[in-house]
């Protein structure tokens, strides 16, 4: 029971994702599991995709990559999460599906599902009072469509449900649970780079802008974690057999907390959340190392042979949550089929070394 409890606590906060507050120490977000990247292509890459988003998983990573693709498509991925905890019911799940339509663009759905299983109730004499299950859902909505030939722009809007408990906790009001909706807005442009005279994409996405979450009143509710997501893909080679793209993203959680204890409001935390009021009282406002510490840095490399087979290699530097991991992935496709595989390795003893994801994209 204690070793799942910690789990749970560690998940909540989320894991590498954290957020400065103006006392040099950190604070976390609520529904955190809205950062886990879905698609074991872009795990292989280091989760450097916002750019590429070419595929069924772009209702994610880049709403506005929708516009590019020209058909039907789902992606199916199911993740055994954290598995050195070896928790059988932690586990991920990621389903979308985009459909072109003529004259009007392309739209998507995704279903994101974070399960962290069954837990013991017990009181302060600790009498068993049974069990209660943890889990997060988002269902999202998206809509990509081009507004040159160049660029296109992309929509979500999501709706998120996390049940922490099926009641709160001694005296609290809460119930354990808590509702909320959000949005992305995202970017793509497409251009050809003067250097080889190929492919240079330039994406952006602004992920999660939504209210508070409040699981027990008002007076406590926490942020979601509103994120910055731009960066580059570059088609290094393509020709009739071989396509290597080196592709890398930058984040940035848009989340600001005060030494009260307050937090921003996403609409205020898009601004205030790019300074820090200790590091910028006493020094002039410029870009410093503590101004880039909590930025996410992420870069891959991905080769496709005769576009049947592919080999990715990544890496990301989370130097906040202290998470540098490799990750290694390949592909396989048959017909209307892509088996896509990767792993990631974070070193010994930490909680997302030797994930492995699995995923299926089929063409419709």
């Amino acid at each position: 029971m204690f070793k799942r409890l910690i789990i749970i606590f560690i998940l909540l906060c989320g894991i590498g994702i954290n957020i400065r507050d103006a006392e040099a120490g950190v604070a976390e977000a609520t529904v955190i599991f809205l950062l886990i990247s879905p698609g074991a292509r872009a795990g292989g890459m280091g989760e450097a995709f916002v750019a590429v988003a070419d595929d069924a998983t772009a209702t994610y990573w880049n709403p506005a990559g929708l516009a590019y693709l020209q058909k039907k498509e789902l992606t199916l991925m199911h993740v055994n999460w954290l598995p050195t905890f070896r928790l059988s019911d932690l586990y991920y799940d990621f389903i979308s599906y985009t459909n072109t339509v003529e004259d009007w663009g392309t739209f998507g759905l995704n279903v994101t599902f974070l399960n962290l299983g069954e837990t013991e109730r017990r009181d302060e004499m600790n009498t068993d009072l049974g069990t209660f299950r943890t889990f997060e859902t988002a269902f999202c909505g998206s809509y990509g469509s081009n507004v040159t030939d160049k660029m296109a722009l992309g929509l979500n809007v999501k709706f998120i449900y996390s049940h922490l408990a099926d009641r709160g906790a001694g005296q609290e009001k809460g119930s354990g649970v808590a509702t909320n909706f959000a949005i992305d807005l995202g970017l793509l442009y497409k251009t050809v780079d003067p250097l080889l005279n190929h492919s240079l994409n330039l994406g952006a996405n602004l992920q999660n802008m939504g209210p508070k979450m409040a699981y027990i009143d008002r007076l406590q509710a926490d942020p979601i974690p509103t994120n910055l997501k731009f960066g580059f893909a570059w088609n290094l080679v393509e020709d009739g057999y071989n396509k290597l793209t080196w592709a890398s993203d930058l984040n940035k959680l848009l989340v600001r907390k005060h030494p009260n204890g307050d937090t921003d409001p996403f609409y205020i935390a898009l601004f205030t959340a790019w300074t820090d009021e200790e590091y910028f009282q006493s020094k002039p406002p410029y870009i410093t190392k503590e101004f880039l510490y909590d930025i996410i840095y992420n870069t891959g490399l991905e080769y496709w042979y005769t576009d049947m087979v592919a080999l990715r290699l990544g890496y990301w530097n989370d130097e906040l949550g202290k998470v540098k991991p490799i990750t290694y992935g390949a592909s396989f496709k048959v017909s209307t089929y892509r088996f896509d595989f990767s792993y990631i390795s974070a070193g010994k003893g930490h909680p997302l070394t030797d994930t492995m994801r699995l995923s299926l994209t089929i063409g419709l």
